[in-house]
């Protein structure tokens, strides 16, 4: 069981930093997405801090990605689907972002 765990967790890790690395910053640079941000830091840090709902750093070490629990892996992935699908306004995320990190 606790295999199974390990694997899934290091797949959810594995998507959530392609989806951050690769896939948002090429979205990024489309005429079409209007976002924020455009770097692969910085979608990193609205998702973990959407994740944790505050500054992600005050709830886990440093990486991140090193750290994350399957739980926090799990929404990182979700959240990175629907900024990608266009679910949720990454212009929202991002501003909320600002608010915890006292930036706005």
């Amino acid at each position: 069981m606790t295999k199974t765990v390990s694997e899934s967790l290091s797949s959810l890790i594995d998507q959530y930093l392609v989806m951050t690395r690769d896939v948002m910053p090429k979205m990024a640079c489309e005429p079409a997405n209007n976002w924020p941000v455009r770097h692969d830091h910085c979608f990193q840090r609205i998702v973990l801090d959407s994740v944790c709902q505050r500054v992600w750093y005050e709830s886990i070490k440093r990486p991140a990605y090193k750290h994350l629990d399957y739980a926090q892996a799990k929404l990182a992935v979700t959240l990175c689907n629907q900024i990608i699908a266009g679910q949720i306004d990454l212009s929202l995320l991002n501003l909320q972002s600002l608010t915890w990190r006292g930036k706005r």
